[in-house]
């Protein structure tokens, strides 16, 4: 694998980091400010709701950049957004901070998702991206319960800024080991949107909506409901991050790995896994070891999709992957929009801090129909030609093989 894949992985690992790092700090943070919990849950649907918006938006903008310079420019935003968090004096200029650093999140993955897969040969694309996504996962085993720490121990406007020293390394490892590939020559906007006329573009971003959203619908919420129910006191947050850190690592791993070799039936194993323990979750919830195990596989089945569903996006959107790619990464935070603020929403209607894992297995189980929809529909439908993918945008970048 290439080394410029490490330089996307750091980039990656700060990303990932104020991402969720936002989820063990969310009661320090609402009592500093005076708001519920439910209310600062908005801070993850407002970070989630900036990366939709910011995907199309600023990939449309950079596409007459460089795609180095415009990583190295995403990674830019990301600290300034980090740095507005970390001293906002209150809770409406704390979330304009978040939604700052989430406007760079879609558009730095989606972009580092094409460049990935152009580095490598076709039969190891998935894996290339995977390794991208490494970074993020990494962030959950270590930069997330680390942040948590501090911010317990110091205060969370310390993460914050922390974080956004990450970012500044992640933008000199991009200007350091990224090479400067050129933007491919017939890329245009026209041919990129095309992409989103083939319904299994569409079916794929749904799946993503849908089977991400199931992930967190449970972890957006998962430090009042291990301290509330399950029992484990506040310091324990940590580890219990590190736990589903450590899932999201080698469901990662596992997702990339299969991809490549049995794409859909990852799927189906993924999601139909994934609705199952978020449903058995709602009551293991009440016991500490089957609490820390359902946080692992919560982890482990979420990210086992990511790789096959970020794949199967550039696979469907035949020679325009770029904006695809990027508006996918988009999908899945839209995901994670909704599903934190449907589990705001049982929980504030009285369901208890439990009831958001039925809203999650509700998802994933949507997410799972989808699948098996797409499937049927690709079997009925003929695969385009190569001549017939031109036609529809632009061509695909040749791979760069090392």
């Amino acid at each position: 694998m290439p080394l410029a894949l490490l330089a996307l992985a750091v980039g990656a690992f700060g990303i990932g980091t104020t991402e969720f790092v936002i989820m063990g700090l969310l009661p320090q943070i609402a009592a500093d400010y005076g708001v519920t919990i439910p209310t600062a849950g908005l801070l993850v649907t407002g970070y989630a709701l900036g990366v939709v918006v910011g995907a199309p938006l600023l990939t449309v903008l950079g596409n007459k950049v460089s795609r180095k310079r415009m990583l190295m420019l995403l990674m830019g935003l990301f600290v300034l957004g980090n740095l507005l968090s970390a001293f906002a004096p209150n809770f409406g200029m704390m979330l304009v901070g978040r939604v700052v650093a989430s406007l760079a999140h879609g558009s730095f993955f989606g972009i580092g998702s094409v460049v990935a897969a152009g580095l490598v040969a076709p039969q190891k694309k998935a894996g290339a991206i995977a390794l991208m996504f490494t970074g993020l996962t990494v962030a959950n085993i270590v930069g997330v319960p680390l942040g948590t720490f501090i911010g317990q121990a110091v205060g969370w406007r310390t993460t914050f800024a922390i974080v956004a020293a990450l970012g500044v390394i992640g933008l000199l490892g991009i200007a350091k080991l990224v090479p400067a590939l050129p933007r491919p020559e017939g890329t245009r906007l026209r041919g990129e949107l095309t992409a989103f006329r083939n319904p299994q573009v569409l079916l794929a971003m749904a799946m993503t909506v849908l089977g991400f959203g199931g992930v967190f619908a449970a972890i957006t919420y998962i430090a009042p409901m291990m301290t509330e129910v399950a029992g484990y006191a506040d310091g324990a947050v940590t580890w219990l991050l590190v736990l589903f850190g450590i899932g999201m690592f080698l469901g990662n791993l596992l997702g990339g790995r299969y991809a490549d070799r049995a794409l859909m039936p990852m799927l189906y194993v993924t999601l139909g896994g994934l609705a199952v323990v978020l449903a058995l979750f709602t009551f293991a919830a009440h016991n500490k070891i089957l609490a820390a195990v359902g946080i692992l596989l919560v982890g482990a089945l979420g990210f086992a999709t990511v790789p096959p569903l970020q794949k199967r996006v550039l696979d469907q959107a035949h020679g325009a992957p770029t904006l695809a790619s990027a508006v996918n990464i988009g999908a899945f935070n839209l995901g994670n929009a909704l599903a934190a603020w449907l589990g705001g929403l049982v929980i504030a209607a009285g369901f208890g801090y439990t009831s958001p894992n039925w809203v999650g297995a509700v998802l994933a189980a949507a997410a799972l129909l989808l699948a098996f929809w797409s499937a049927a529909l690709e079997r009925r439908t003929p695969a385009p030609t190569a001549v017939q993918a031109e036609t529809a945008g632009a061509p695909a970048p040749t791979p760069v093989h090392h």
